[in-house]
């Protein structure tokens, strides 16, 4: 029931905006939110299925998130390619009618889906259930396999400050910068995206293998140092090497998509290996929201800096420092490597105390897991 209501909330809520022009912010903001938390459901009821999966094939759990990162990839590089030209076309109004699409399209799986019905559910042990899940949480939480990832996941993209709103008023600025159109931006996001595809595609064939710390180590290295391109556009170096600034501003976005999915792909493997028996979906989705925790934190920070520096929609004086500083908080957290285990990533992490403490309540069939052509051959 999940699926049909709330992508019948997301069109709802897409429609009204696109319909209505002068709707106050407050009304705007809730409806987005309303848009926003659809798609969020049908993402975390798919990440539930992966980290399930992912704990009884755990050979397979790189193969999956591959997976669903081509699929986000896929997507995001249909999406940012169309904005541009919708926006241009139908105007922001038109563009939010057309979110209803997808909003529509979670409604109709949620209808075609077919669920297992359970009609002897012992709903009067909802509460005992809820607190049997609490309890396993926390003993997991407290085991030094699971609190010291999840800290160097949090600390790892908190310390990634977000400036991205000075880089893109510079990029547009037509003093100051090289003076994109905002439809340009959109097709550079476009070709960004097929720098996350290459990055899935890259960490499947030919990095899955290696241990989590030392792929997070190098991943972590390229990604502080792949932010001096931003510094090299910035100083307006290129243009001394005779590269036009929408050249390298494409080969900075694709460069830097590229790195991002490197690193945020064993994050995402790493996460789903830490979940218990019983409880992956909400242990999944815990993990997520500390992702998530970091990165608001790198947004407020990084907003944080560009306003002690000066750095507004017309001055652009103390961007380079703040790119600067951006690059070598980046590289700070390979101090922290060692609070990520160095395992296999094909072997399970958790400890044998914490997946026995947990049994499940309903027995698991799985059936043939079939990743089309990422997975040669599955476990018996």
């Amino acid at each position: 029931m999940l699926f049909p209501f709330w992508g019948f909330v997301g069109v709802i809520s897409m429609l009204f905006l696109s319909l209505h022009k002068n709707l106050h912010i407050v009304y705007a903001l809730l409806l987005m939110t309303a848009g926003s938390a659809g798609v969020a459901i049908a993402d975390v009821t798919v990440d539930a299925c992966v980290a399930q999966n992912s704990g009884t094939h755990p050979s397979l759990a790189a193969d999956m998130q591959s997976l669903c990162a081509l699929s986000s990839s896929i997507g995001s590089l249909v999406g940012f390619s169309l904005s541009g030209i919708f926006v241009h076309l139908i105007g922001p109004n038109g563009v939010f009618g057309l979110l209803s699409i997808p909003a529509g399209l979670v409604l109709l799986v949620g209808v075609l889906l077919k669920e297992p019905q359970m009609p002897n559910f012992a709903y009067q042990q909802v509460s005992l259930k809820f607190l049997d899940a609490a309890k396993a949480m926390w003993n997991t939480l407290i085991c030094p396999n699971v609190w010291g990832p999840c800290l160097y996941m949090y600390l790892s993209f908190a310390l990634s400050l977000d400036i991205y709103e000075g880089m893109f008023y510079w990029v547009t600025d037509p003093e100051a910068g090289p003076a994109l159109s905002k439809e340009s931006m959109g097709f550079v996001m476009a070709v960004g995206s097929v720098g996350s595809l290459l990055g899935a595609v890259l960490y499947q064939y030919g990095l899955k293998n290696h241990p989590f710390r030392d792929l997070l180590f190098w991943t972590q290295l390229l990604y502080g140092l792949s932010g001096m391109l931003d510094l090299v556009l910035v100083l307006r170096l290129n243009l001394q090497y005779g590269i036009p600034d929408y050249f390298f501003v494409v080969i900075d976005a694709s460069v830097s998509q590229m790195i991002g999915r490197l690193k945020w792909m064993p994050l995402l493997v790493l996460s789903s290996k830490l979940c218990p028996p019983g409880i992956e979906g909400t242990f999944f989705a815990l993990l997520m929201s500390i992702d998530n925790a970091g990165l608001m934190s790198s947004s407020w920070v990084g907003g944080f800096l560009l306003h002690i520096l000066n750095v507004t929609r017309t001055r652009f004086d103390n961007l380079w420092l703040a790119i600067l500083i951006r690059n070598f908080l980046r590289i700070a957290p390979l101090t922290l490597l060692f609070l990520v285990p160095r395992a296999d990533p094909n072997a399970s992490i958790l400890p044998d105390e914490v997946t026995s403490s947990k049994e499940r309540s309903e027995p698991t069939v799985t059936e043939n897991v079939e990743l089309v052509s990422l997975v040669k051959e599955a476990d018996d």
